[in-house]
């Protein structure tokens, strides 16, 4: 008796270049040796099957395609969702989202007087 693994199927969104990219990954987890970092591992990106192509999957597919893991920022992720299939990865405008990124910066509350 073979037992299988669960091939787990993660949606994750996070902030990147003023943008929310949506991806689908097999692999989520903490980046051990980068604190403060989220690891994504194993892309899946969905066969193209028409002549016309999506150019936001593709634009994801040459980025991340070939690429082992990605290390994202842990205030960049808005969300990770475990789903049933993979979907289109997509490039949405932060104008497209209510979601407001963690600022990167603390503004310095002193007054200089």
């Amino acid at each position: 008796m073979t037992s299988q693994i669960p091939k787990h199927i993660y949606r994750v969104q996070f902030h990147n270049a003023g943008k929310i990219y949506e991806v689908y990954v097999r692999e989520v987890k903490r980046a051990a040796h980068l604190f403060g970092f989220v690891e994504l591992r194993s892309f899946m990106f969905r066969k193209p099957t028409q002549v016309v192509i999506d150019p936001t999957e593709d634009k994801l597919r040459n980025e991340f395609g070939e690429v082992e893991g990605v290390f994202v920022p842990v205030h960049a992720i808005v969300r990770i969702d475990e789903v049933k299939r993979a979907g289109t990865a997509k490039i949405k405008d932060t104008s497209e989202s209510n979601v407001t990124p963690f600022p990167g910066t603390v503004p310095d509350k002193r007054g200089s007087s």
